[in-house]
């Protein structure tokens, strides 16, 4: 398209036709939400639930004001404030495409040293909710998944509680002026894949207000609530591709957002301040969530990880290219089915199996261009928080964990940084020094990478799973990825169904 319109309130009544524009007065919406970490999953999923809300003529004083931590949320924020906190959202499908243009968020604080004007305005009892996506590993949990008192930035706010580093102590900081003030509290949403999300975020909120203020953290506990929350939809990272996408619809988006036609999102209904009707559009409250997030988060989180590591090892760029190559579509299967199923309730309107089904056809969307890269990344939180639980059970229950211990093996493989055509593969992880120095090791001495007890903690001495690790590691090192996925695809069908 030649004329390219850029993305503005001003010129939202001049986008092409086919683009479907808020149906509400953006400059009749006031702040009731503050989001932090505005990445392309909360403008495709949390952010897209409040616009087709507000699009009802609802929740009008439920705005979103966007924050950040980091410095390079810096650089979101200034794509995002030159058009207005206005985005498109660009739904790929083999089908076709549709999109639209979403308004709920209406200002992008300062990123700043301190965050004193992020603590200000969730201070202000106007802001009810506090919701948060800033990934599975960035709620300062230990190996065993209780609140790290020990790490740098929580040592940091604990001491300077007026001037904290994390996202957690501003919200720490915001409580106590708003107790102080005699305001009421918030509530903290947080919509990160990590089981009991909302158990996990008034973990750390909790345990960072005690180590500076008991009375605070007792406060917090009695009147602070912390819904746990399930959130599903497949949103890759937006580059060159994906802002060409949005100059090919005739609008000029720097930070447009592609996405799958899938979305789910289920919420423990406990919300201290109140809430948006979010289920008017699609959203359900249940006191289920548990039974949901268990099976998202293990087959369709945890299947990720079987396809991504062995496609970054041979050479497969996207998630819907593992679905196509045989060998990683076989393994994925018969892990599902097999393996993880098995530890899966069924929910209303679901089985395991069909879920399985499900992720299967999702996944294999190739209008999806979502990485490997992109779906490896902190493979150090997503393996102890989607797989390693898993291989746990079975393993107290007596039963088989070849494919995810072969799961395990491919990860190790992953972290040497070389592929099996010898490329590299950059670092892709917090930890990926000490990664790669046990990968490096792991050929030779597999307890090298099963016996790094800062990932798998008792597993690391558990021979049900240090010998299925092992044997899996030296066919992966001496045969190859591939051979190894057809040798436990094998191993699997000659065992029949009784054998797992």
């Amino acid at each position: 398209m030649d004329e390219l319109t850029p993305l503005s309130n001003a010129t939202l009544d001049r986008l092409p036709r086919g683009v479907r524009v808020p149906r509400y007065d953006r400059a009749a919406l006031s702040p009731g939400i503050l989001h932090i970490g505005l990445g392309n999953f909360h403008r495709a999923h949390q952010a897209w639930y409040l616009h087709r809300l507000m699009d009802e003529g609802q929740a009008q004083d439920w705005a979103i004001l966007g924050a950040g931590v980091r410095p390079a949320d810096a650089a979101t924020r200034e794509k995002l404030l030159a058009q207005d906190c206005l985005n498109t959202l660009i739904e790929l499908d083999p089908s076709g495409r549709a999109a639209e243009v979403t308004g709920p968020m209406i200002d992008f604080l300062p990123v700043e040293e301190g965050h004193a004007t992020l603590i200000a305005r969730m201070a202000d009892p106007a802001i009810r909710i506090v919701s948060l996506t800033v990934t599975e590993g960035g709620y300062y949990r230990d190996a065993a998944g209780g609140f790290d008192a020990a790490h740098p930035d929580i040592r940091h706010d604990a001491a300077h509680p007026e001037a904290p580093r994390t996202a957690f102590g501003a919200m720490v900081a915001a409580l106590k002026a708003r107790r102080a003030a005699g305001h009421g509290p918030f509530t903290g949403l947080s919509c990160d894949n990590v089981q009991g999300n909302g158990a996990v975020l008034r973990q750390t909120v909790e345990g960072l207000a005690r180590l500076s203020d008991p009375a605070l953290a007792d406060w917090i506990a009695a009147e602070c609530s912390f819904p746990n929350s399930m959130v599903d939809c497949i949103v890759p990272a937006t580059g060159p591709k994906e802002i060409a996408l949005a100059r090919e619809l005739g609008i000029a988006d720097a930070a447009p957002v592609t996405h799958e036609n899938f979305r789910q999102w289920v919420i423990e209904d406990d919300f201290c301040a109140g809430r948006p009707d979010w289920d008017r559009v699609g959203a359900t409250f249940s006191d289920r969530v548990h039974d949901y997030e268990t099976m998202k988060l293990r087959m369709l989180n945890a299947g990720h990880q079987l396809l991504a590591n062995a496609g970054e090892l041979l050479s497969v760029e996207t998630i819907a290219g593992c679905m196509a190559h045989p060998a990683i579509a076989a393994f994925f299967t018969t892990v599902e089915t097999r393996e993880i199923a098995p530890q899966v309730s069924e929910v209303p309107g679901m089985t395991p199996e069909g879920y399985a089904r499900l992720i299967a056809g999702r996944f294999a969307n190739d209008a999806i261009v979502d990485t490997v890269r992109r779906v490896a990344f902190d493979g150090s939180s997503r393996h102890a928080g989607f797989l390693l639980p898993m291989i746990r059970e079975r393993i107290a229950a007596g039963q088989g964990i070849e494919g995810l211990a072969l799961a395990e093996a491919l990860w190790a493989r992953m972290c040497t940084g070389r592929r099996e055509d010898g490329s590299e593969i950059a670092p892709n992880d917090p930890h990926w020094e000490m990664l790669a120095e046990a990968a490096a090791r792991t050929g030779a001495d597999p307890a090298a990478w099963s016996g790094l007890r800062v990932i798998y903690g008792d597993l690391a001495e558990a021979p049900a799973f240090t010998e299925a690790f092992a044997r899996w590691a030296r066919r992966v090192w001496s045969e190859g990825t591939e051979a190894a996925l057809r040798a436990y695809v094998a191993q699997m069908a000659g065992l029949g169904w009784g054998g797992g």
